[in-house]
Protein backbone atom coordinates (compact mmCIF):
# COMPACT_ATOMS: atom_id res chain seq x y z
CA UNK A 1 0.00 0.00 0.00
CA UNK A 2 1.56 3.08 -0.85
CA UNK A 3 0.85 5.49 2.29
CA UNK A 4 -1.07 8.78 1.67
CA UNK A 5 -0.98 10.03 5.15
CA UNK A 6 1.81 8.84 6.80
CA UNK A 7 5.45 10.04 5.91
CA UNK A 8 8.62 9.56 7.86
CA UNK A 9 7.54 11.42 11.02
CA UNK A 10 3.75 10.60 10.97
CA UNK A 11 1.32 12.95 9.75
CA UNK A 12 2.34 16.23 8.87
CA UNK A 13 0.67 19.41 6.75
CA UNK A 14 -1.01 23.11 7.08
CA UNK A 15 -3.02 22.57 9.62
CA UNK A 16 -6.85 22.17 8.80
CA UNK A 17 -6.09 21.31 5.05
CA UNK A 18 -5.40 18.26 3.62
CA UNK A 19 -4.68 15.59 5.99
CA UNK A 20 -4.41 17.78 9.09
CA UNK A 21 -8.23 18.54 9.61
CA UNK A 22 -10.24 17.71 12.55
CA UNK A 23 -12.34 14.85 10.24
CA UNK A 24 -8.69 13.16 9.69
CA UNK A 25 -7.71 13.49 13.40
CA UNK A 26 -11.35 12.37 14.26
CA UNK A 27 -10.76 9.10 12.45
CA UNK A 28 -7.20 8.55 13.62
CA UNK A 29 -8.28 8.60 17.08
CA UNK A 30 -10.85 6.18 16.31
CA UNK A 31 -8.55 4.04 14.19
CA UNK A 32 -6.02 3.32 16.81
CA UNK A 33 -8.94 2.47 19.52
CA UNK A 34 -10.25 0.14 16.63
CA UNK A 35 -6.83 -1.56 16.12
CA UNK A 36 -6.29 -1.81 20.07
CA UNK A 37 -9.81 -3.85 21.47
CA UNK A 38 -8.99 -6.79 18.83
CA UNK A 39 -5.84 -7.17 21.26
CA UNK A 40 -7.05 -5.49 25.05
CA UNK A 41 -10.31 -6.60 27.31
CA UNK A 42 -10.20 -3.21 28.77
CA UNK A 43 -10.83 0.36 26.86
CA UNK A 44 -7.73 1.07 25.29
CA UNK A 45 -6.05 4.34 27.49
CA UNK A 46 -4.27 7.16 24.83
CA UNK A 47 -2.23 10.07 26.24
CA UNK A 48 -2.49 13.08 24.20
CA UNK A 49 0.21 15.67 24.03
CA UNK A 50 1.33 18.79 21.84
CA UNK A 51 3.06 21.75 20.96
CA UNK A 52 1.91 25.53 21.78
CA UNK A 53 0.41 25.71 17.97
CA UNK A 54 -2.97 27.42 17.73
CA UNK A 55 -4.31 24.79 15.71
CA UNK A 56 -3.53 22.06 18.89
CA UNK A 57 -6.84 23.41 20.45
CA UNK A 58 -8.80 22.21 17.10
CA UNK A 59 -6.86 19.01 16.47
CA UNK A 60 -6.77 17.76 20.30
CA UNK A 61 -10.37 17.78 20.68
CA UNK A 62 -11.27 15.89 17.34
CA UNK A 63 -8.62 13.60 18.00
CA UNK A 64 -9.90 12.74 21.85
CA UNK A 65 -13.35 12.51 20.08
CA UNK A 66 -12.39 10.11 18.17
CA UNK A 67 -10.72 7.62 20.69
CA UNK A 68 -14.03 8.22 22.97
CA UNK A 69 -16.44 7.28 19.60
CA UNK A 70 -14.29 4.20 19.90
CA UNK A 71 -15.06 3.50 24.12
CA UNK A 72 -11.10 4.88 24.42
CA UNK A 73 -10.00 6.48 27.47
CA UNK A 74 -8.11 10.10 27.02
CA UNK A 75 -5.45 11.64 29.20
CA UNK A 76 -4.31 14.98 28.02
CA UNK A 77 -1.48 16.79 28.86
CA UNK A 78 -1.75 19.47 27.34
CA UNK A 79 1.70 21.19 25.78
CA UNK A 80 4.34 18.62 26.80
CA UNK A 81 7.61 17.70 24.76
CA UNK A 82 6.99 14.83 22.50
CA UNK A 83 9.89 12.34 24.35
CA UNK A 84 7.19 13.28 27.23
CA UNK A 85 4.67 11.62 25.85
CA UNK A 86 7.11 8.37 24.88
CA UNK A 87 8.22 8.31 28.62
CA UNK A 88 4.44 8.67 29.89
CA UNK A 89 2.89 6.07 27.30
CA UNK A 90 5.45 3.74 28.85
CA UNK A 91 5.55 4.61 32.89
CA UNK A 92 1.57 4.64 33.05
CA UNK A 93 1.09 1.58 31.24
CA UNK A 94 -1.04 3.19 28.58
CA UNK A 95 -2.20 1.70 25.13
CA UNK A 96 -1.29 4.40 23.28
CA UNK A 97 0.52 7.87 22.64
CA UNK A 98 -0.32 10.58 20.48
CA UNK A 99 1.82 14.02 20.13
CA UNK A 100 0.06 16.62 18.02
CA UNK A 101 2.97 18.99 16.62
CA UNK A 102 5.08 19.81 13.32
CA UNK A 103 8.42 19.50 15.05
CA UNK A 104 10.67 21.71 13.80
CA UNK A 105 8.23 23.39 11.07
CA UNK A 106 6.50 27.19 11.28
CA UNK A 107 2.70 27.82 13.13
CA UNK A 108 0.79 26.75 10.34
CA UNK A 109 1.49 22.97 9.64
CA UNK A 110 0.58 20.52 12.33
CA UNK A 111 1.44 16.79 12.80
CA UNK A 112 0.36 13.91 13.99
CA UNK A 113 2.92 11.16 15.93
CA UNK A 114 1.55 8.05 17.19
CA UNK A 115 3.30 5.94 20.32
CA UNK A 116 2.90 2.16 20.55
CA UNK A 117 2.14 1.02 24.34
CA UNK A 118 6.18 0.06 24.31
CA UNK A 119 6.69 4.10 23.90
CA UNK A 120 8.47 3.50 20.79
CA UNK A 121 7.02 5.33 17.49
CA UNK A 122 4.81 2.53 15.68
CA UNK A 123 6.68 0.88 12.56
CA UNK A 124 5.93 1.42 9.21
CA UNK A 125 3.24 -1.28 9.06
CA UNK A 126 1.52 -0.72 11.96
CA UNK A 127 1.35 3.43 10.13
CA UNK A 128 -0.28 1.22 6.93
CA UNK A 129 -2.44 -0.72 8.87
CA UNK A 130 -3.99 2.21 10.66
CA UNK A 131 -3.89 4.00 7.46
CA UNK A 132 -6.19 1.15 6.06
CA UNK A 133 -8.22 1.43 8.90
CA UNK A 134 -8.63 5.29 8.41
CA UNK A 135 -9.54 5.13 4.73
CA UNK A 136 -12.44 2.10 5.01
CA UNK A 137 -15.73 2.37 6.48
CA UNK A 138 -15.15 0.01 9.41
CA UNK A 139 -14.78 3.05 11.83
CA UNK A 140 -18.79 4.19 10.64
CA UNK A 141 -20.32 1.37 12.02
CA UNK A 142 -20.46 -0.56 15.49
CA UNK A 143 -19.19 2.55 18.14
CA UNK A 144 -20.15 1.92 21.38
CA UNK A 145 -23.05 3.72 23.09
CA UNK A 146 -24.39 4.37 26.35
CA UNK A 147 -21.96 3.93 29.21
CA UNK A 148 -19.35 2.52 27.04
CA UNK A 149 -18.95 5.52 25.29
CA UNK A 150 -15.22 7.11 26.41
CA UNK A 151 -14.27 9.74 28.95
CA UNK A 152 -11.02 12.10 28.50
CA UNK A 153 -9.62 13.40 31.61
CA UNK A 154 -7.10 15.53 32.03
CA UNK A 155 -3.52 14.73 34.01
CA UNK A 156 -2.47 17.68 36.20
CA UNK A 157 1.19 16.64 36.99
CA UNK A 158 2.56 15.56 33.53
CA UNK A 159 5.08 17.99 33.00
CA UNK A 160 6.08 17.21 36.73
CA UNK A 161 6.45 13.85 36.16
CA UNK A 162 8.77 14.42 33.22
CA UNK A 163 11.14 16.63 34.95
CA UNK A 164 11.63 13.86 37.70
CA UNK A 165 12.22 11.78 34.74
CA UNK A 166 14.86 14.16 32.78
CA UNK A 167 16.40 14.76 36.05
CA UNK A 168 17.21 11.16 37.29
CA UNK A 169 19.33 10.47 33.78
CA UNK A 170 21.89 13.22 35.23
CA UNK A 171 24.50 11.49 37.18
CA UNK A 172 23.57 11.54 41.03
CA UNK A 173 26.93 12.48 42.47
CA UNK A 174 27.02 16.27 39.84
CA UNK A 175 25.03 18.98 40.08
CA UNK A 176 25.21 21.97 37.46
CA UNK A 177 25.96 24.66 40.31
CA UNK A 178 27.46 27.14 39.28
CA UNK A 179 26.94 27.02 35.63
CA UNK A 180 25.13 29.69 33.48
CA UNK A 181 22.97 28.02 31.02
CA UNK A 182 20.96 29.71 28.50
CA UNK A 183 17.93 27.76 27.68
CA UNK A 184 15.62 28.37 24.50
CA UNK A 185 12.28 26.16 24.11
CA UNK A 186 11.39 27.99 20.58
CA UNK A 187 8.24 28.90 22.35
CA UNK A 188 7.16 25.50 22.09
CA UNK A 189 6.27 22.53 23.83
CA UNK A 190 9.32 22.77 27.03
CA UNK A 191 8.68 26.26 27.27
CA UNK A 192 7.46 25.38 31.14
CA UNK A 193 9.68 22.23 31.84
CA UNK A 194 13.22 23.09 30.13
CA UNK A 195 14.08 26.14 31.98
CA UNK A 196 13.30 23.90 35.30
CA UNK A 197 14.91 20.97 34.75
CA UNK A 198 18.52 23.08 34.91
CA UNK A 199 17.05 25.25 37.65
CA UNK A 200 16.24 22.36 39.82
CA UNK A 201 19.52 20.67 39.03
CA UNK A 202 21.24 24.19 40.33
CA UNK A 203 22.11 26.36 36.83
CA UNK A 204 21.97 29.44 37.03
CA UNK A 205 19.64 30.08 34.33
CA UNK A 206 18.33 32.78 31.45
CA UNK A 207 15.32 31.28 29.24
CA UNK A 208 14.35 32.50 26.00
CA UNK A 209 11.78 31.18 23.41
CA UNK A 210 9.09 30.74 26.57
CA UNK A 211 6.50 32.89 25.58
CA UNK A 212 4.23 30.99 22.69
CA UNK A 213 1.42 33.28 21.91
CA UNK A 214 0.38 30.12 19.16
CA UNK A 215 1.59 31.34 16.39
CA UNK A 216 5.59 32.36 16.76
CA UNK A 217 6.64 28.61 17.85
CA UNK A 218 10.11 28.33 16.29
CA UNK A 219 9.44 31.41 14.69
CA UNK A 220 13.48 32.72 14.60
CA UNK A 221 14.27 30.93 17.34
CA UNK A 222 15.22 27.10 18.76
CA UNK A 223 16.99 24.63 17.22
CA UNK A 224 16.10 25.69 13.52
CA UNK A 225 17.40 29.69 14.48
CA UNK A 226 20.23 28.70 16.87
CA UNK A 227 21.72 32.52 16.66
CA UNK A 228 18.91 33.59 18.71
CA UNK A 229 20.71 31.35 21.79
CA UNK A 230 24.12 31.63 20.54
CA UNK A 231 23.57 35.57 20.65
CA UNK A 232 22.17 35.22 24.54
CA UNK A 233 24.76 33.38 25.31
CA UNK A 234 27.28 36.06 24.41
CA UNK A 235 25.13 38.33 26.20
CA UNK A 236 24.86 36.38 29.34
CA UNK A 237 28.71 35.53 28.78
CA UNK A 238 27.15 32.16 29.86
CA UNK A 239 28.56 28.31 30.35
CA UNK A 240 26.91 26.79 27.56
CA UNK A 241 23.24 26.87 25.51
CA UNK A 242 20.56 24.59 24.81
CA UNK A 243 18.94 25.24 21.94
CA UNK A 244 15.57 22.94 21.44
CA UNK A 245 13.01 22.81 18.54
CA UNK A 246 9.25 23.19 19.09
CA UNK A 247 8.36 19.76 20.95
CA UNK A 248 12.15 19.45 22.00
CA UNK A 249 12.99 16.07 20.49
CA UNK A 250 16.36 17.69 19.48
CA UNK A 251 18.76 19.88 20.53
CA UNK A 252 21.65 22.25 19.45
CA UNK A 253 24.31 22.69 22.23
CA UNK A 254 25.96 26.21 22.12
CA UNK A 255 29.50 27.01 23.38
CA UNK A 256 30.67 29.62 25.68
CA UNK A 257 31.64 31.28 22.78
CA UNK A 258 28.57 31.23 20.87
CA UNK A 259 29.70 28.25 18.07
CA UNK A 260 26.90 25.97 17.38
CA UNK A 261 27.78 22.08 18.29
CA UNK A 262 25.22 20.21 16.27
CA UNK A 263 23.87 16.56 16.70
CA UNK A 264 27.10 14.85 14.81
CA UNK A 265 29.32 16.04 17.55
CA UNK A 266 27.03 15.72 20.35
CA UNK A 267 27.45 12.19 19.35
CA UNK A 268 30.62 12.13 18.82
CA UNK A 269 31.56 13.55 22.31
CA UNK A 270 29.29 11.12 23.92
CA UNK A 271 29.94 7.71 21.69
CA UNK A 272 33.75 8.22 22.70
CA UNK A 273 33.20 8.61 26.39
CA UNK A 274 31.09 5.72 26.05
CA UNK A 275 33.22 3.77 24.17
CA UNK A 276 36.41 4.52 26.98
CA UNK A 277 33.86 3.68 29.76
CA UNK A 278 32.97 0.32 27.98
CA UNK A 279 29.52 1.62 27.86
CA UNK A 280 28.92 2.38 24.08
CA UNK A 281 26.83 -1.18 23.31
CA UNK A 282 28.70 -3.26 20.43
CA UNK A 283 31.25 -0.20 20.24
CA UNK A 284 28.32 1.30 17.86
CA UNK A 285 26.91 4.35 16.67
CA UNK A 286 23.88 4.69 14.40
CA UNK A 287 23.51 7.03 12.60
CA UNK A 288 21.80 8.72 9.29
CA UNK A 289 23.56 8.55 5.75
CA UNK A 290 23.62 12.76 6.62
CA UNK A 291 26.30 12.63 9.46
CA UNK A 292 29.15 13.99 8.40
CA UNK A 293 32.07 11.48 7.33
CA UNK A 294 34.53 12.79 9.80
CA UNK A 295 31.96 11.43 12.76
CA UNK A 296 32.54 8.39 11.25
CA UNK A 297 36.46 8.49 10.99
CA UNK A 298 36.21 9.97 14.38
CA UNK A 299 34.62 7.12 15.66
CA UNK A 300 36.59 4.60 13.95
CA UNK A 301 40.14 5.95 15.14
CA UNK A 302 38.53 5.73 18.81
CA UNK A 303 37.64 1.81 18.26
CA UNK A 304 33.98 2.06 17.43
CA UNK A 305 32.06 1.95 14.52
CA UNK A 306 29.40 3.93 12.78
CA UNK A 307 26.28 2.28 11.53
CA UNK A 308 24.44 4.33 9.12
CA UNK A 309 20.23 4.26 8.02
CA UNK A 310 17.79 6.54 5.97
CA UNK A 311 17.02 9.58 7.50
CA UNK A 312 14.34 10.12 10.02
CA UNK A 313 15.14 9.19 13.87
CA UNK A 314 12.50 6.21 13.41
CA UNK A 315 14.69 4.65 11.45
CA UNK A 316 17.92 5.44 13.62
CA UNK A 317 15.62 3.63 16.89
CA UNK A 318 14.20 0.74 14.51
CA UNK A 319 18.12 -0.08 14.07
CA UNK A 320 19.55 -0.01 16.87
CA UNK A 321 16.73 -2.05 18.67
CA UNK A 322 17.16 -4.04 15.92
CA UNK A 323 21.03 -4.64 16.47
CA UNK A 324 21.22 -3.95 20.47
CA UNK A 325 22.72 -0.96 19.80
CA UNK A 326 22.07 1.81 22.93
CA UNK A 327 23.43 5.41 21.20
CA UNK A 328 22.59 6.91 17.78
CA UNK A 329 20.99 10.01 16.12
CA UNK A 330 21.17 12.67 13.78
CA UNK A 331 23.08 15.90 12.61
CA UNK A 332 19.88 17.77 13.14
CA UNK A 333 19.86 17.16 16.83
CA UNK A 334 17.93 14.36 17.30
CA UNK A 335 20.23 12.15 19.61
CA UNK A 336 18.43 8.92 21.12
CA UNK A 337 20.36 7.33 24.41
CA UNK A 338 18.67 3.83 24.34
CA UNK A 339 19.39 2.88 27.96
CA UNK A 340 17.01 6.72 29.58
CA UNK A 341 14.65 6.76 26.05
CA UNK A 342 13.03 5.16 23.74
CA UNK A 343 13.02 8.07 21.33
CA UNK A 344 14.88 11.14 20.37
CA UNK A 345 14.95 13.82 23.44
CA UNK A 346 16.88 17.34 23.87
CA UNK A 347 16.69 17.13 27.20
CA UNK A 348 18.23 14.43 27.85
CA UNK A 349 20.80 14.63 25.71
CA UNK A 350 21.95 18.36 26.49
CA UNK A 351 22.39 16.69 30.34
CA UNK A 352 24.52 14.06 28.77
CA UNK A 353 26.98 16.82 27.50
CA UNK A 354 26.80 18.79 30.38
CA UNK A 355 27.77 15.75 32.70
CA UNK A 356 30.62 15.62 30.27
CA UNK A 357 31.78 19.04 30.61
CA UNK A 358 31.30 18.37 34.57
CA UNK A 359 33.35 15.39 34.63
CA UNK A 360 36.18 16.73 32.23
CA UNK A 361 36.23 19.84 34.26
CA UNK A 362 37.01 21.60 30.88
CA UNK A 363 34.62 23.88 28.78
CA UNK A 364 32.18 22.59 25.81
CA UNK A 365 34.05 24.44 23.33
CA UNK A 366 37.35 22.54 23.67
CA UNK A 367 35.57 19.23 24.03
CA UNK A 368 33.79 19.78 20.84
CA UNK A 369 36.69 21.52 19.06
CA UNK A 370 38.76 18.13 19.14
CA UNK A 371 35.97 15.48 19.02
CA UNK A 372 36.12 15.52 14.89
CA UNK A 373 37.48 16.98 12.08
CA UNK A 374 34.61 18.06 10.05
CA UNK A 375 34.27 17.23 5.96
CA UNK A 376 33.72 20.01 3.96
CA UNK A 377 29.19 19.34 3.48
CA UNK A 378 27.45 21.50 1.53
CA UNK A 379 23.28 20.88 1.69
CA UNK A 380 20.44 22.06 -0.72
CA UNK A 381 17.03 22.12 -0.48
CA UNK A 382 15.14 22.71 -3.21
CA UNK A 383 11.29 23.33 -3.44
CA UNK A 384 10.05 21.94 -6.48
CA UNK A 385 6.86 22.33 -8.49
CA UNK A 386 5.82 18.51 -8.12
CA UNK A 387 7.58 15.68 -6.46
CA UNK A 388 8.79 12.88 -8.71
CA UNK A 389 10.55 9.24 -7.78
CA UNK A 390 13.94 10.10 -8.10
CA UNK A 391 14.11 7.16 -11.08
CA UNK A 392 11.19 9.34 -13.35
CA UNK A 393 14.31 12.11 -13.28
CA UNK A 394 16.54 11.77 -16.04
CA UNK A 395 18.25 14.69 -16.10
CA UNK A 396 18.60 14.40 -12.37
CA UNK A 397 20.15 10.65 -12.60
CA UNK A 398 22.38 11.96 -14.95
CA UNK A 399 24.19 15.07 -13.31
CA UNK A 400 24.18 12.70 -9.92
CA UNK A 401 25.78 9.91 -11.74
CA UNK A 402 28.36 12.38 -12.87
CA UNK A 403 29.14 13.90 -9.25
CA UNK A 404 29.80 10.50 -7.96
CA UNK A 405 32.16 10.01 -10.08
CA UNK A 406 34.29 12.94 -9.89
CA UNK A 407 33.76 12.30 -5.81
CA UNK A 408 35.00 8.64 -5.85
CA UNK A 409 36.32 7.61 -2.78
CA UNK A 410 37.07 11.08 -1.31
CA UNK A 411 32.93 12.39 -0.49
CA UNK A 412 29.54 11.06 -0.55
CA UNK A 413 26.36 12.40 -2.05
CA UNK A 414 23.07 11.47 -0.67
CA UNK A 415 19.80 12.96 -2.70
CA UNK A 416 16.20 12.62 -1.00
CA UNK A 417 13.15 13.59 -1.19
CA UNK A 418 12.11 15.20 2.26
CA UNK A 419 9.65 13.17 4.59
CA UNK A 420 7.89 15.97 6.02
CA UNK A 421 8.50 18.91 3.22
CA UNK A 422 7.83 19.38 -0.12
CA UNK A 423 11.25 19.55 -0.89
CA UNK A 424 14.35 17.82 -2.84
CA UNK A 425 17.21 17.69 -0.14
CA UNK A 426 20.55 17.34 -2.31
CA UNK A 427 23.93 16.91 0.74
CA UNK A 428 27.16 16.80 -1.09
CA UNK A 429 30.80 16.17 0.95
CA UNK A 430 33.97 16.02 -0.28
CA UNK A 431 37.66 18.11 0.08
CA UNK A 432 36.45 21.30 -2.01
CA UNK A 433 33.34 23.44 -0.86
CA UNK A 434 33.37 25.45 -3.41
CA UNK A 435 33.60 22.25 -6.35
CA UNK A 436 30.62 20.43 -3.82
CA UNK A 437 28.79 23.21 -3.60
CA UNK A 438 28.65 23.67 -7.64
CA UNK A 439 27.57 20.09 -7.71
CA UNK A 440 24.88 20.52 -5.30
CA UNK A 441 23.42 23.43 -7.55
CA UNK A 442 23.87 21.69 -10.31
CA UNK A 443 21.72 18.56 -9.29
CA UNK A 444 19.30 21.07 -7.70
CA UNK A 445 18.82 23.08 -10.85
CA UNK A 446 18.52 19.59 -13.32
CA UNK A 447 15.75 18.55 -11.33
CA UNK A 448 13.95 21.67 -11.12
CA UNK A 449 14.05 21.11 -15.21
CA UNK A 450 12.93 17.52 -14.67
CA UNK A 451 9.62 18.63 -13.15
CA UNK A 452 8.93 21.95 -14.53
Amino acid sequence: MTRKLFGTDGIRGVANRGAMTPEVAFRVGAAIVHQARKRLKHPPRVIIGKDTRISGYMLETALASGVCAWGGQVILTGPLPTPAIAHLVSSMRADAGVVLSASHNEFPDNGIKVFGADGFKLPDETEAELERLIASDALDHGRPEGAKVGVAERLDDAGGRYITFVKQTFPDDLTLEGLKVVVDAAHGAAYKVAPTVFEELGAEVFPIGVRPTGTNINQKCGAVHPSACAAEVKKRKADVGIALDGDADRVIVIDQGGNEVDGDRVMGLCAIRMLKERRLAKKTLVATVMSNLGLERAIEEAGGKMVRTAVGDRYVVEAMRKGGYNLGGEQSGHVIFLDHASTGDGLVAALQVLAMVRREGKPLSELARHVMTRVPQVLVNATLAARKPLEQMPRTTKAIRSAEKELGKKGRLVVRWSGTEPKLRVMVEGENEARIRALADAIAAEAARDVA
